[in-house]
């Protein structure tokens, strides 16, 4: 068997152990799109009035506002699936089940890749929930079927860079309470974007960072490829932030993962 061969079929025995875990305990992809959900159907219902009235200094209210925070609910998702695939990595690191991995004639990669697929297949399974219920309470895309998979792929694009992004942060932690708050900087990242409110409305200083920051372009161009706001050039940098993102999360989770244990 070549090195290519071996590091498929071990790949793909980890994704079924990833996967194996996913389906007997599927309330862990519930809980990753409830919190979510719960954050849509706060905004909408208690804040959609006020913050919808203020869209663009015209009284649009609730429904307004539900088309205008569905991008940033869904980049939510995957936050939130962030923190549980951390906590995953950190659980096989301090559990030892990684060290009798590295005793046996398996590609020391593949240990890296069933959990970032397996991580890919629960978020996608979470945003699928997510949006299931934002059609449900009134979401409507108005744009076609071409700008609908293309803001599939861009959250799948998404999906991969943070994963392989959290997957590094399980990796540097000693413990698994450490790991399950590292990813909170996401949250904060899309509180501090265009998810919520128009940068607009921020001061000139957190504008600027608002404006500037990773999420904010992937927030625009999921806007503009279901409801066909203009995406001007947020699909490029986009784009580029997922593949710096990726890039810098795999080198990372890499090192770390073949470091002398002892040194953890």
């Amino acid at each position: 068997m070549t090195l290519h061969q071996s590091v498929l079929t071990d790949s793909a025995t980890m994704v079924r152990r990833e996967l194996r875990h996913m389906r007997r305990y599927p309330s862990l992809t519930l809980f990753i799109a409830g919190a979510p959900v719960v954050f849509l159907l706060l905004f909408v219902y208690i804040f959609g009035g006020t913050l919808g009235a203020g869209l663009g200094g015209v009284a649009l209210g609730r429904d307004a506002y539900l088309a205008y925070v569905v991008p940033g609910i869904l980049l939510l998702t995957v936050a939130s699936a962030a923190t549980g695939t951390a906590i995953s990595v950190a659980m096989d690191m301090t559990e030892g089940i990684v060290a009798r991995f590295r005793t046996m004639a398996i590609s020391r990669a593949s240990v890296l890749i069933g959990h970032v697929v397996g991580s890919v297949v629960q978020t996608s399974l979470a945003l699928a929930i997510v949006m299931g219920v934002a059609l449900l309470i009134g979401f409507r895309p108005t744009t076609g079927p071409l700008s609908w998979v293309a803001a599939a792929g861009l959250l799948a694009l998404t999906t991969w860079a943070i994963t392989w992004l959290s997957v590094a942060l399980g990796l540097s932690t000693r413990s698994v309470e450490t790991a399950s708050n590292l990813p909170m900087f996401l949250f904060i990242l899309l509180f501090l974007g265009s998810g919520f409110v128009p940068t607009a409305t921020l001061p000139d200083g957190l504008r600027w960072f608002a404006e500037h920051q990773p999420f904010t372009p992937i927030i625009e161009t999921l806007r503009g490829l279901l409801l066909g706001t203009p995406i001007g050039d947020s699909g490029v940098i986009a784009v580029a932030w997922c593949v710096a993102i990726s890039l810098v999360g795999f080198l990372w989770a890499r090192k770390l993962y073949e470091r002398d244990p002892a040194h953890r």
